[in-house]
Formats: structure tokens, sequence, C-alpha cells
């Protein structure tokens, strides 16, 4: 697979509300419930602004953007950016899914998306290099995302049979679809992760990692790869995605390594193995500097780890995360 779909294959996200939201007048909502969550939302229809934590502006969406909240970080989503805000607790139903929500009798903006639930295994580990707002445009031709958008409101719009799964599935594809036409937009001056993987050297070396994982990859071995030479690519490789390209390596590896200790019967002398580890003992010490415990007991732990509580070891893993883009 290719490093965006290895990605969302980790976080395993799964539609957990598809709904409309359609707001008039002067409002204000303190998303405070995105730990351990993904929200997808297109502007179909006025403007709204968003406003992450830990960030100084609010940032204004029109008509046709569609906008991804991928860090946990809370944000407040507004008419304007001086409106004081309630708690999205408030105002918004949890059991709403395929309805619409109407705040002050809307008519002035209308959203329709997603809220998405992680695997918070290992949430913290993926998102915390993913800028708290990823924003794309839905007009200029981009016929594959706005068909989704249609299709969506469709299927909550007439609720024939089965318009709750088609609704979720499309919600799936409109997401892929924003983070990919996301990719597709970055200029060579932006950095984090998804800017990383359009770049036109650092990208190649993601992805020959990601497609060979437990290969003897060398800092040389990648530059050489990609046509540059080892001190131009490092620097490079640092300056877009924030780390060096071993500890990229390693990190990423690890988190393969608690899929499959967790996912599979695989025994960790087979997993260090296939990861490119000469002895069980180096991958134990590896994984422990990069999981913060040894293999044998992350496993006891995620065997006893209720799913509810997963969004709680999301948000205190996570703590407050730098933007990377």
């Amino acid at each position: 697979m290719d490093p965006l779909s290895d990605l969302l294959s980790l976080l395993k996200p799964q539609s957990y509300i598809t709904a409309g939201f359609d707001a008039g007048g002067s409002w204000a909502l303190a998303l405070d419930d995105l730990a351990g969550r993904i929200k997808c939302y297109a502007v179909i229809r006025g403007t709204c602004w968003l406003k992450a934590e830990g960030t100084v502006t609010s940032v204004r969406l029109d008509e046709g953007e569609c906008f991804v909240l991928p860090s946990g970080r809370d944000v407040i989503i507004s008419s304007g950016p001086d409106v004081a805000p309630r708690p999205a607790s408030e105002v918004l139903d949890p059991g709403s899914s395929g309805n619409t929500i109407t705040v002050n009798g809307g008519g002035d903006c209308y959203l329709v998306g997603s809220r998405f639930e992680v695997n918070g295994r290992h949430a913290a580990l993926l998102l915390r290099s993913l800028p708290p707002l990823i924003r794309v445009k839905t007009t200029d031709g981009r016929a594959r995302l706005r068909g989704s958008i249609e299709m969506m409101m469709e299927e909550m719009r007439e609720a024939r049979a089965g318009s709750s799964l088609m609704a979720q599935q499309l919600s799936h594809m409109m997401l892929v679809q924003a983070l990919r036409l996301h990719v597709e937009d970055q200029g060579q001056d932006t950095t984090g992760w998804l800017a990383a993987l359009a770049d036109p050297h650092v990208g190649p070396a993601i992805r020959a990692m990601h497609a060979d994982p437990g290969r003897a990859w060398t800092v040389e071995a990648l530059a050489r790869q990609v046509g540059l030479s080892r001190t131009v690519f490092a620097q490079r490789f640092r300056l877009k995605v924030g780390t060096t390209p071993i500890a990229y390596l390693t990190r990423w590896r690890m988190m393969l390594a608690g899929e499959r200790l967790v996912g599979t019967g695989d025994s960790i002398a087979e997993i260090a193995a296939s990861l490119g580890y000469a002895s069980e003992f180096a991958f134990s010490a590896a994984f422990k500097r990069e999981m913060g415990r040894p293999p044998r007991r992350y496993l006891r732990e995620a065997e006893r780890e209720p799913e509810t509580d997963r969004n709680h070891s999301f948000r205190a893993s996570t703590g407050a995360p730098t933007p990377s883009a």
C-alpha cells in the first residue's frame, strides 16, 4: 500500500456520525470531543470560521471548501471569530447520525460530513504530525470529491433502504479524497508529513520505507534511491518531516509491530526478524524507546484495555502537539 493508505489502515477510521449542520444568525460551538476522532465536513452553503486550540487566528471557510480536523485538539467553529462559543455537547445530539441539526433556525451556513472514531492505540503517534486543520476546495473540477459529497447528501435526504450504510461508505471516500487532494496541493515550502508525501525526493523515500520496512535502510541508500547526496537528502527530509529518515523508519516499524502484536499470533522473534532486527533483544529495546513499554507489557495492556478507554489514552499521550504544517 502507499503511505496514506498505510496510515488510514492503522487508524481504522470508522464513521460514527454522518450528519448535516444548518445554522443561522450568530453562533459558535467549542468542539471538545475530538480526542481520538477525525472530523471531515464540507461547506455546502454560506461560510464558517475555525480556530484550533493553540493557534492565534481564526480561519474562514467558504462555500465549496472541505475541511478535516485530524489532530485531536479542541476546535471552535463559528459564524464569526468574535462570537463566544458554547460547548458542542449542549447543542449536538450524539445519536443524530443521518439527520440535520439546526441552530438558530438555520439558513446561513450548511455543512455535511462525518465524525470518525480512530484506533487510539496508534492515533497519538500517527496524527501528531498532521496539521490541526486541513482545508481543500471542492470546486475547480474536483468531481470525485464533490460527487461523494453530493451522493452522501442525497442518501441523507431521501432516507432510502440502506441509506445509513451508503452515507458511511461515502463519508470514507470523502475523507480519503480530501486528504489526497491536500497532498497534491502542497507547495515546495510546506512542511509536515502530508507535505512530505508530495515532495519529489522525500515522498519517494517515505514510500520506499513503507513498501519494505524490514530492509536494512541507511540514509545513504535512501539518498541514492531518490537521486540526492546524503547530506542534501538528510537535510531535506528533516525539514519536511521534522525528524531524521532513520528515526522515521524506526517509528513506523514500531507502529507496525504494535499492530501485529495485538492483531496476530506472531511471536516477538518473528516480528523482529520481519522488520529487520537481528535479535529479539535489539527489537525490544527499540520498541520500548518508541512505544514507552516493552513488547510483552504492551500486548498485556492492549488485551486488558477496553475499547471505550482508548480516547482517554489518546488525550493523555498527545498532550499539546505542535502543528507540523
